[in-house]
């Protein structure tokens, strides 16, 4: 049960600088004031107080009673991170056609994107630089963007792969019930795909047809061979 709370108290302080990131891009040199803080998040003055007193205890905020809030620099990386990872859910929910609220699944999404899904998902949207309202998605972190950098030419969704050219699929960015109909296929994640002239064969020497639709949401890293 502690774990969970932590994990839960965890997104809250994400929801806090990913908030205190919103008023930044809108007004760069203005503090925040708790009670703005708190309408927008919903909850009462006293509690964003509480939670700014324990972010500013943390280093992630700067605090000046009566004053406001501003981001310090380890937490504006944080809140922009945060920022990035819901704008990009945003676009991978447009990209699947979800017929849902795109930006309360977004919300909840956003906490479960780690590092390593936050690079996939970078490659396999092909770096966007606008969530789906027209709003700026955040710069990378510098982490990330190596990462998205050298991971570039290994990582490629599966039309993109050459002629002749395998690559292990590493992800299926498809709904369960068709990640179910591959994987009675024998089209599973971990296993090498090459592209032929006609569609594209498994290791067992099975040819398979995608259509370009769903072959796009095929992430795969090439062989590096070539590198």
């Amino acid at each position: 049960m502690g774990e969970g709370m932590n994990g839960h108290f965890r997104e809250f302080e994400d929801e806090y600088l990913e908030t205190m990131y919103e008023f930044f891009e809108k007004q760069p040199e203005l503090p925040v004031r708790n009670g703005d803080l708190a309408g927008s998040l919903g909850v009462s003055p006293a509690s964003a107080t509480e939670m700014i007193q324990r972010l500013a205890g943390k280093g992630l905020v700067d605090y000046v009673p009566y004053k406001g809030a501003t981001l310090t620099e380890k937490g504006m990386i944080h809140g922009q991170k945060m920022k990035r990872r819901h704008r990009l859910a945003e676009v991978f929910l447009e990209s699947v056609s979800f017929q849902g609220d795109t930006h309360a699944t977004a919300c909840r999404l956003e906490h479960a994107i780690d590092d390593d899904l936050e690079v996939a998902l970078t490659l396999l949207l092909g770096e966007p630089l606008f969530d789906p309202s027209g709003r700026d998605i955040p710069l990378a972190s510098l982490d990330i963007a190596e990462r998205v950098r050298a991971s570039k030419s290994q990582m490629c969704s599966l039309p993109n792969l050459s002629l002749n050219q395998s690559g292990v699929l590493e992800a299926m960015f498809l709904h369960a019930s068709e990640v179910e109909v591959l994987e009675t296929q024998g089209c599973k994640v971990g296993m090498t795909i090459t592209r032929l002239k006609e569609g594209y064969m498994l290791p067992d020497q099975t040819n398979i047809a995608f259509s370009t639709e769903l072959a796009s949401k095929l992430l795969v890293r090439t062989h590096s061979a070539s590198n």
